[in-house]
């Protein structure tokens, strides 16, 4: 068994803005694990306004697994969590050890899983922007991307007004192509804040609402929930499969990330857990390239709503293997998550 690193620079076609900040690029770690000629691939991706660098990362695992680890994906999430390595490392090499375990089966990573190939259509992101550069950006996205879905974030540090001139940019942008609308505040907003905007964005056709209230402020969210007139999501807030019991009394759903959680191994728990408390499911990505994206397009039949679609924010994107396809992000027929670096 032999482990390899590689650090590159991901630049953003288009920086992206949210409540806690803006990232126009990231240094993202790709893990190869080469077991019996067969070599598994995974990656860390970093989150805005978090110290989970690639440099950061690359000494965890380095440390990690010079001291031997199992092939078993399981095995070894549960030693990463017990060494506290960060959530986007031990991702990392938890999507090379299912690249792996799959590329040995000989068979792709949804099948693996015992999932259909099938999945709903992926939301594509604009970031807080002033209304004229969201109008431009939002036709060309959609344009480019052919999405049918649309997330918008909000929670601008500018306040609501702005918040709500940069949805109704994005809104109009987004008409001409008959986009489904989302929202994510990134924790932006107070309680009354949240109580004002889903009342007004009801009013706009929007689907549902992601992470209105910032993380550690879940108390809010029980008066939030009784009278809300959209659906809400958690995501910041929930990032183990023991935080879903926390706050199913208080969400209608879930947003997983295999930076924030892990990996495969513990998204797979999140869903149970999820489904055991009747909630709605979702994945999202951070500033992954394709092969994490394909790790996650692989799990996209347990999923109520996808958000996956960083790869094609990138230029470029240094790997492939997570094409959109009307709308969906589909896993390839190949051996493990089918991704691949380019160079």
């Amino acid at each position: 068994m032999n482990v390899t690193f590689k650090t590159l620079t991901l630049p953003k076609l288009y920086p992206l803005a949210i409540s806690r900040g803006t990232m126009s690029s990231s240094d993202n770690l790709f893990v190869m694990v080469e077991s019996d000629g067969v070599v598994g691939l995974g990656e860390h991706a970093p989150a805005t306004g978090k110290a989970w660098t690639a440099e950061r990362a690359h000494q965890q695992l380095a440390e990690f697994c010079a001291k031997g680890f199992s092939l078993e994906p399981e095995e070894t999430w549960a030693a990463m969590r017990a060494a506290e390595i960060d959530p986007p490392a031990m991702a990392a090499l938890d999507i090379a050890l299912w690249d792996l375990r799959a590329k040995k089966a000989g068979t792709p990573l949804y099948e693996l899983l015992g999932l259909e190939k099938k999945s709903v259509p992926t939301s594509v992101t604009i970031g807080i922007n002033p209304p004229a550069v969201t109008l431009e950006r939002v036709s060309d996205i959609l344009r480019r991307t052919g999405a049918k879905c649309l997330k918008i974030k909000l929670g601008s540090p500018e306040g609501r007004a702005h918040d709500k001139e940069h949805f109704l940019a994005a809104k109009e942008a987004s008409a001409p192509f008959g986009s489904i609308l989302r929202v994510d505040a990134n924790g932006g907003w107070t309680v009354e804040e949240a109580v004002e905007m889903i009342s007004w964005l009801k009013g706009h056709g929007v689907d549902y609402v992601e992470q209105p209230l910032v993380e550690g402020g879940e108390e809010g969210l029980l008066a939030l929930y009784q009278n809300r007139e959209l659906p809400i999501f958690v995501d910041e807030s929930c990032r183990w499969a023991s935080d879903v019991e926390k706050w199913a009394d208080r969400v209608d759903g879930v947003n997983l990330k295999l930076m924030k959680c892990g990996g495969v191994t513990e998204a797979l728990r999140i869903v149970d857990e999820a489904r055991k408390h009747n909630l709605k499911t979702m994945i999202g990505c951070m500033s992954e390239s394709s092969v994490a994206i394909a790790a996650g397009a692989a799990m996209g039949a347990l999923f109520d709503h996808i958000d996956l679609d960083s790869h094609l924010n990138l230029n470029p994107d240094p790997a492939s293997g997570a094409p959109i396809v009307d709308g969906v992000i589909v896993p390839l027929d190949l051996p493990g998550h089918g991704a691949s670096l380019n160079a």
